[in-house]
């Protein structure tokens, strides 16, 4: 017998003995709405104690993270309990789970390449649901792995495609595609038995974070508008796939990825919505699936399954979840993580990728132009986890980075290219990462080589602490902020306040069209100018409101302008804002402040 199958066979018994009601798995089935009320609970359902309360909840267990467990009740609907709030006993029983499960996934993934994956047996007894068969090409292909229990279908992948990825991005963070680990826990989960919602979710300005479907290959999708509220397509931030990478370097697609209905198959789903219900290719012409769809871009089939369509507009495919997802900063929750490798980079100026190739196993090459000059950014995996990066840019110039899994690399972004003009005033172009708090009320930073103007702040402290009279903890009261040293022909002010979260960037306050006589913003004071949207899409400040812990750094920069801006505040977010501006910028500060919600 050839090892490979001894070891399965080994692996079949011990996850059997583990976990004796994995042989019950539910059959597949077409996705309905009527066969949810009464989902069976699993065999391992039970009676769990909340000691704090002195109340129980029955049902069985479906995962535990981040100190909370999840269980199904009769009705299959699903509770979050913390586990500190569970008795000793059920605490005990939770962490023996817990192990059992570590125990069954910690073999290490065998990878026959950078794309390919050994399948996972699944016991011979267990009948395969219809959500995997879906799956099922790139299973074949080893591009992917599944496996699945009563209730949800997972997903392993390195979020890696076989496509062509990068080429014809216009607006490029200078991220390059590198291979994740969405296996284990930290795998793609898919209900099996997906539960219509009462109130449907939209994904219109929601839902900006993380994604909001799988494609069938195992790579993310989503949500069409970026974290900014702006259509990503539209921006010309995608690559000819509907594709780009994240701040993790992490690939993902923004677009329904119809190109792999050739792969599926004719009618067959190329992907699903986070929320168990299939998304389909563009609409057929011969009528048997022509019915309108409604506001999410889905519809029923005649047996009444929903499901949703690809569409060439937006929302380009799920516009929202018929069915019951949880919400939790932004994103759908739970879903796997992708993990940095470094530093997240700022957007290049008037760069566009028009190459992205393999050179040989393991090792890639991204080539992009800047006005007619190439440079090009090659790395290297490394056995040990670590990537090796040399940049050149259009000028010749070559630099060399190291970064390894488990700390980030040195940081800061590769040489900026040199062309005969001075670098545009963009605040987006500014190195990420943590500096150092700024010291006093009058202390300022600069982020350009344009003439600096001095900005100071009544709201921000001598340690560099903003006021809490500024957020959401006080009175959420609009900061001070003054500037001086403009240019003599400046004509017009505009003023951004914002924070880059490792995974987005967020505007708070955007204010534009300011008079030139102006000399700063009076704390509390409604400011002369044009309100601009924060990230919300209101007119309105946001007031700083962090859900998690330790200190965060926000930045607030004043732009003098040499003419008013023609912009309808409807539309003005900040990205749409700072492409307004290019090439009118005559001076620029930024005053750097933290705040800690306590």
């Amino acid at each position: 017998m050839p090892w490979r199958d001894l070891l399965w066979m080994m692996m079949l018994v011990v996850v059997c003995s583990l976990f004796p009601q994995a042989t019950l798995a539910h059959d597949g089935h077409e996705h309905g709405e009527g066969d949810h009320a009464n989902a069976p609970v699993s065999p391992s359902a039970r009676t769990w104690t909340i000691a704090k309360t002195n109340t129980t909840e029955y049902g069985s267990f479906v995962m535990a993270r981040a100190g909370q467990i999840q269980i199904r009740r009769n009705d299959a609907s699903l509770v979050t309990i913390p586990i500190a709030a569970l008795s000793d006993d059920d605490q005990h029983l939770v962490e023996h789970r817990l192990e059992q499960i570590r125990a069954r996934v910690a073999s290490p993934l065998l990878m026959a390449s950078a794309r390919e994956f050994i399948p996972e047996p699944q016991p011979i007894d267990k009948p395969t649901p219809l959500i995997a068969e879906h799956f099922d090409p790139f299973v074949k292909l080893k591009a992917i792995r599944t496996r699945w229990d009563d209730f949800y279908l997972y997903v392993e992948s390195n979020g890696i495609p076989a496509h062509p990825m990068m080429v014809g991005i216009r607006s490029w963070q200078q991220q390059v595609p590198i291979p994740q680990k969405y296996t284990g826990d930290n795998a793609w989960r898919i209900p099996l038995r997906p539960v219509p919602a009462a109130e449907p979710a939209t994904t219109k300005n929601r839902f900006l974070r993380g994604a909001i479907a799988l494609a069938a290959n195992g790579i993310p999708i989503f949500n069409p508008l970026n974290n900014r509220g702006d259509d990503a397509y539209l921006f010309g931030e995608l690559d000819e796939y509907g594709g780009h990478c994240g701040r993790a370097d992490d690939y993902h697609y923004h677009l329904a990825p119809t190109h792999l209905q050739e792969a599926v198959g004719k009618g067959k789903p190329i992907g699903y919505a986070l929320d168990g219900y299939p998304i389909y290719g563009f609409q057929g012409q011969d009528g048997i699936d022509s019915a309108p769809l409604d506001r999410l871009n889905g519809h029923k089939d005649a047996q009444g399954n929903y499901h949703y369509h690809a569409t060439k507009t937006y929302p380009y495919l799920n516009g929202g979840f018929y069915g019951v997802v949880t919400e939790k900063d932004g994103q759908v929750d739970p879903q796997p993580r992708a993990e940095p490798l470094r530093p997240a980079l700022s957007p290049l100026r008037d760069a566009k990728i028009i190459g992205f190739e393999e050179v040989k196993p393991g090792s890639y090459r991204l080539t992009y132009d800047v006005l007619g000059r190439k440079g090009t950014v090659s790395y290297t995996l490394g056995e040990n986890g670590s990537t090796t990066f040399e940049f050149v840019d259009p000028s010749g110039r070559k630099t060399t980075e190291t970064y390894n899994a488990n700390r980030r690399g040195p940081g800061g972004p590769p040489p900026r290219p040199r062309d005969d003009r001075p670098p545009q005033p963009d605040d987006r172009q500014r190195p990420r990462g943590d500096r150092p708090p700024q010291r006093g009320p009058a202390a300022k930073t600069a982020h350009s080589n344009l003439p600096q103007l001095g900005l100071s702040s009544r709201s921000v402290d001598a340690r560099g602490l903003l006021s809490v009279d500024c957020t959401c903890d006080g009175k959420a009261q609009t900061p001070a902020i003054a500037w001086e040293n403009a240019p003599a022909d400046t004509k017009f002010f505009a003023v951004s306040l914002w924070h880059t979260a490792p995974d987005q960037e967020k505007s708070y306050w955007l204010i534009y069209n300011i008079p030139a006589q102006t000399t700063g913003i009076a704390q509390n004071a409604k400011p002369d100018g044009t309100i601009g949207l924060n990230d919300r899409r209101r007119a309105e400040y946001d007031p700083m409101c962090s859900k998690g812990p330790g200190l965060k750094t926000y930045h607030v920069t004043v732009f003098a302008l040499a003419q008013k801006i023609d912009l309808d505040p409807k539309n003005a977010t900040r990205a749409i804002l700072l492409k307004a501006i290019e090439g009118k910028v005559l001076a620029e500060g930024t005053l750097d402040f933290q705040y800690e919600r306590k």
